[in-house]
């Protein structure tokens, strides 16, 4: 018996990588992340898969199910959403089935902030620009370590993909713009890749007011930098006078 954990990808079905829709597909008891986890997703379990919906169970109980996996020789699903690394709560899950020998691994997925940037088309570096992307959130119920707050972030100018803050659009935006400038592209993508995805474009002086124009308070990230704009230097990478490893500079 193993416990897999697994990234349920941003939403579409088809983000899902091969093993995951194959560890989905043969699955007999699979805890979701309730309704992060799209239902196409959820379509591909087996009818009469034993489904939990770890939204309204405590850790408790979680390990409890496994447990009982554990005893009767069944392995189990731990479907979280976008990459279980980034916000997935896994730690604890794992600190427990540590502690009681249940095995277990972890199938990669597609994070939110990829499917993001896929629904914008950018790159999220560029060069001279931003080398940097930095994943990160506001605090809230959650407390961020003082050296990791938005403020101290915003110094760097890096690309910053912004989880779990959306309410707090107008807070973020204003806090940036001393940073990044109010001209600084921004945007805000809803729920990328599910069909009622939405994508709001914008700069840091005007995203706060077209995101809640369009009602938007929940299941969204927040992408900020200057790599979102189109005006910025090329890379040399196919500069015909730029020399690398596979190929020898034109001399103009």
């Amino acid at each position: 018996m193993i416990v897999h954990f697994v990234g349920a990808g941003p939403g579409d079905p088809e983000l899902l990588t091969l093993k995951a829709e194959r560890l989905l597909k043969t699955c007999r008891i699979c805890i979701y992340a309730g309704s992060l986890v799209s239902p196409g997703v959820l379509s591909l379990l087996p009818a009469d898969a034993k489904r939990y919906d770890s939204a309204g169970m405590s850790l408790e109980e979680v390990i409890a199910v496994c447990r009982d996996a554990r005893d009767r020789g069944i392995d189990v699903v731990r479907l979280h959403s976008g990459d279980p690394s980034i916000y997935g709560a896994t730690r604890e899950q794992m600190n427990a089935f540590d502690t009681l020998g249940i095995p277990y691994d972890v199938c990669p997925g597609v994070s939110s902030f990829q499917a993001a940037a896929a629904a914008l088309c950018v790159e999220l570096t560029a060069p001279e620009i931003s080398q940097t992307v930095v994943l990160t959130r506001t605090s809230g119920r959650t407390p961020l370590p003082e050296e990791q707050e938005i403020e101290r972030i915003a110094r760097t100018r890096a690309t910053l993909c912004i989880f779990l803050s959306i309410e707090k659009i107008r807070e973020v935006a204003e806090t940036l713009a001393a940073h990044y400038g109010p001209d600084c592209p921004a945007a805000v993508v809803y729920r990328a890749s599910w069909p009622e995805e939405k994508v709001i474009r914008g700069t840091l002086g005007d995203i706060a007011r077209k995101t809640e124009a369009a009602e938007i308070r929940s299941t969204a990230l927040i992408v900020v930098g200057q790599a979102l704009g189109r005006e910025i230097p090329a890379s040399r990478l196919y500069d015909a006078a730029f020399s690398h490893g596979y190929r020898k500079g034109k001399t103009p």
